[in-house]
């Protein structure tokens, strides 16, 4: 005699394997549900059914998950290969300087796009005339951008992580920061081209410094992506420091295709700016 539950409804049945019988217990029998009249076809195109999506399920790569961001807004940016935050603490203030900021670079990108290569050829900066103006086009290339992809991504990325750090840093510090970042991107591409004759324009240098504090002062952040699989779309969530090592590895790369003449995008720029945000790390991660 073997015994047998049922979580839902609750019940213990006694069978018997010889025999092939079930007894059920007073008021037991009463309580199994209704069950739903189909026809062997139905029965035979259900099972297989069942079996498609359990096969499906067995293939869902690890680490994917239907979870996605609280806020739904967040799936827009997303679809176009956006990360977006989770786990992130709210702001005890309002991030008045990245937006500030990232109102200065949109107006002053989107004037230039009317007449961008007379903006670039002036306000660019060129490593082979690294002290034109006085050096001020050290900072004049901050503020333009070379398409409205180019300006998206940017202003995406600032606005994002930048209302963290300046919350985490105040926003004297957070300026220097972007500051400091911007500079020392545009040191190291001078470093890197010396001779180069090539304008240099965008905000990726300090905006870098300010990707770099943010994955190492929040390291409980994580990043969703989202992913199309077979009909579905899968988030993949990981932690803002292994996003940050890939992101890494992306500018070595991209680094190493320009010194090697075969990218335009100034890598150097974006790594000279990690750095000015690591050493800044360093100084003001136990601030707050």
């Amino acid at each position: 005699m073997l015994q047998f539950h049922s979580v839902a409804p609750a019940l213990e049945l006694d069978a018997c394997k010889s025999c092939g019988a079930v007894w059920f217990d007073p008021q037991e029998f009463e309580a199994v549900p209704e069950g739903v009249n189909e026809s062997a076809d139905e029965g035979y195109l259900r099972g297989i059914e069942a079996q498609a999506t359990a096969r499906l399920e067995q293939m869902k790569p690890s680490g994917f998950t239907d979870e996605g961001p609280d806020e739904t807004w967040k799936t827009i940016p997303a679809l176009f290969g956006f990360p977006v935050e989770t786990n992130v603490d709210p702001l005890k203030r309002q991030p008045l300087v990245t937006w500030s900021l990232s109102a200065v670079i949109a107006f002053f990108s989107i004037w230039a796009f009317f007449h961008l290569k007379t903006a670039v050829g002036v306000f660019g900066f060129v490593p082979a005339e690294a002290l034109r103006f006085g050096g001020l086009t050290w900072l004049t290339s901050f503020f333009l951008h070379g398409g409205i992809l180019h300006l998206i991504g940017n202003l995406y990325f600032l606005l994002i992580f930048g209302d963290n750090v300046e919350d985490h840093l105040g926003r004297w510090r957070y300026a220097l920061l972007i500051l400091a970042a911007t500079l020392t991107g545009d040191l190291v591409h001078v470093l890197a081209a010396p001779q180069s004759t090539v304008p240099s324009i965008g905000a990726s240098g300090g905006i870098s410094g300010v990707i770099v504090f943010y994955a190492l002062q929040f390291p409980k952040a994580r990043l969703a992506f989202l992913f199309r699989y077979f009909l579905y779309f899968r988030w993949l969530q990981i932690p803002a420091w292994a996003a940050l090592v890939l992101w890494m590895l992306l500018q070595f790369f991209t680094a190493a295709l320009q010194l090697s003449g075969l990218s335009n995008t100034a890598a150097t720029a974006h790594l000279g700016g990690a750095a000015a945000g690591f050493l800044l790390w360093l100084k003001w991660r136990k601030l707050g």
